[in-house]
Formats: structure tokens, C-alpha cells, sequence
């Protein structure tokens, strides 16, 4: 089986873990687990929603792939022992990547050091600090470094397809999104600060910083 690990922090967002999960998880011969640095429950950003991780970091050491989400937790988990980790496995994996501020995470392990890479549109900004070139594509891949970052938070399904294919096959691969009908037909099209009206990007910029609240609060 392939071993696709998403490590969890306090305060991740939720669809940038379940998105990719329920993805892979449908992948023919792939198996996901959830790690983090204790054993236990892991709370995400609206304090409504608990996951739970299998193992811990430091006992994982050599999964095949790798899926880093992000969340208003990122700023403290950059701090954690995420970037560590991440430094060390990428040695044995076939594919890192991320969605939305995780890339963040990434960068701080100094897997995007020079390179591309893209994020949530609220921290583009921060990916220079880290060396990373910031870009707005919805995925980035790339090949020589086996790295993939996605934009934010719905980008990993997008994402998640990829990494399905390049794991199994194109075929396979489109049998999942298939399965998980994913054919996306919004009701407006407001999906990217280039799109929103001012009116849209402040609500959404409240709506982030409440978030944030509710996770120290």
C-alpha cells in the first residue's frame, strides 16, 4: 500500500484535510493516515470539528507521499516540529506537498528555496520570507524536487487528483473524480481576490480574522 500521511496541527482548516483525504483515501492501493506530534485529537479552526492522529511524528520516518494543510494554526505550527519533520522525510518521499498556508510549512523546511509556489492569496506575501517565489496558479508542481503546493483551501481536491494520478494512473485517477463527482459549477464566480468585489474580499478578510479569534479565544 502506498503510505499517504497528512500531519495535523491545532487550528488546521478542515476542507484542506478532508478535500485530499477523501480523494486519495478513494485511490485504488493508497492508504491515508493522520499524524501529529502526540497521538490524540486535533482541533480545527472553528473549534467545531476533532480528528484524530494515528501515530506520531517522530514515528513516521519513510511514507510515500506526503499532504500538508494549512489554517490559521500555521503561524504556531511553524514554530512546532512540522518543518523538522518535514525536512527529514522529504528525503524518502515520492511527493510532498500542501494546500492553502501549508505551503508556508513547507517553505520553513526549505523544500521551496527558489522555486515557485503557491498559497492561500492571504500569505503569498509571506512565501519570499521563506525563499520560495510566490505564484498565483492554482497547483504548482514540481517534477525535480517532487513538491506540489495548491492555492487555498478547495485547491486540494484539485491537487489531490494530481497527486491520485501520479501515484496510480490518469485513468484511476479520473475514476476517483468520478466517484466523488467532482465537477464544480459554482453559483457565482467570486473564487479568487482578482474576481471578488471590494465589498466580497472585506467580508472574507473578516471572516478569516474571526476564525483566528475563535482558535485563541
Amino acid at each position: 500500500m502506498t503510505d499517504v500521511v497528512i500531519p495535523l496541527y491545532d487550528g488546521f482548516t478542515a476542507l484542506d484535510v478532508v478535500g485530499p483525504y477523501q480523494v486519495l483515501a478513494f485511490t485504488p492501493g493508497v492508504r491515508v493516515r493522520f499524524v501529529g506530534e502526540q497521538v490524540g485529537p486535533v482541533v480545527d479552526d472553528v473549534r467545531s470539528l476533532t480528528l484524530h492522529t494515528s501515530a506520531r511524528l517522530s514515528d513516521v520516518t519513510d511514507p510515500d507521499a506526503v499532504v500538508v494543510p494549512g489554517g490559521p494554526g500555521t503561524e504556531q505550527a511553524l514554530n512546532g516540529p512540522i518543518p523538522l519533520w518535514l525536512k527529514d522525510v522529504h528525503e524518502q518521499t515520492t511527493w510532498t506537498t500542501s494546500v492553502c498556508s501549508g505551503a508556508l510549512l513547507l517553505a520553513a523546511a526549505g523544500l521551496l528555496d527558489g522555486q515557485d509556489a503557491t498559497s492561500h492569496y492571504s500569505v503569498l506575501d509571506v512565501l519570499p520570507m521563506f525563499g520560495a517565489r510566490p505564484t498565483q496558479r492554482r497547483v504548482v508542481e514540481l517534477p525535480d524536487q517532487h513538491v506540489i503546493t495548491a492555492a487555498g483551501v478547495s485547491s486540494g481536491i484539485d491537487m489531490a487528483l494530481r497527486l491520485s494520478e501520479l501515484l496510480t494512473d490518469r485513468t484511476s485517477a479520473q475514476a476517483v473524480q468520478l466517484w466523488v463527482e467532482y465537477d464544480p459549477q459554482p453559483p457565482f464566480d467570486s473564487g479568487s481576490p482578482a474576481k471578488a468585489s471590494a465589498d466580497v474580499r472585506e467580508r472574507a478578510a473578516a471572516y478569516q480574522q474571526e476564525a483566528r479569534t475563535r482558535r485563541t479565544g
